[in-house]
């Protein structure tokens, strides 16, 4: 049996095409520009660097909390087809003339079904000098001291 499972889950993106982020070090909200998938302005990096703090992360590490929450809630479903469908595989051959076995139920992981997330236009725009197709948002009072996203030097916007 394959031990992984996909399933997609979507955020949203505001009106200008970008997705919220959480620094995991100093944990300011930011947006960076969401490419779509195999375009060839998008840089391919091992790492991000926070806008806001300079510091790196790994590609996976800059989840807000609502975000997760959410993928989680939405993937509940699915993990819990993906269970039964597994308990109901195992137990299928166990049945003989003299051993009968039946679930007394479904499993279920009891995560509540999210209500949709929505992305406000909240930010300002900046793009870094030295990777410009790579533009984040800030607020508006964070524009002084900036961070590229992709190789962390720093800069005014």
């Amino acid at each position: 049996m394959n031990d992984e499972i996909n399933i997609p889950v979507s955020l949203p993106l505001d009106a200008d095409g970008f997705l919220r982020r959480e620094c995991p070090n100093c944990e300011e909200e930011f947006k960076w520009f969401s490419h779509a998938e195999g375009d060839p302005d998008a840089e391919q990096v091992d790492q991000y660097f926070c806008p806001r703090c300079g510091q790196g992360a790994g590609l996976d590490s800059w989840w807000t909390p609502a975000q997760l929450e959410y993928a989680h809630g939405a993937a509940a479903p699915a993990i819990d087809d993906f269970v039964n469908g597994a308990l109901d595989d195992l137990f299928k051959g166990l049945n003989s003339k003299h051993l009968k076995v039946k679930r007394s139920g479904r499993y279920s992981s009891g995560t509540p079904t999210p209500e949709s997330l929505h992305e406000p236009d909240d930010m300002v725009i900046v793009e870094s000098p030295c990777h410009p197709n790579e533009p984040v948002k800030v607020s508006g009072d964070a524009t002084d001291r900036v961070y590229c996203l992709v190789c962390g030097s720093p800069f005014a916007a």
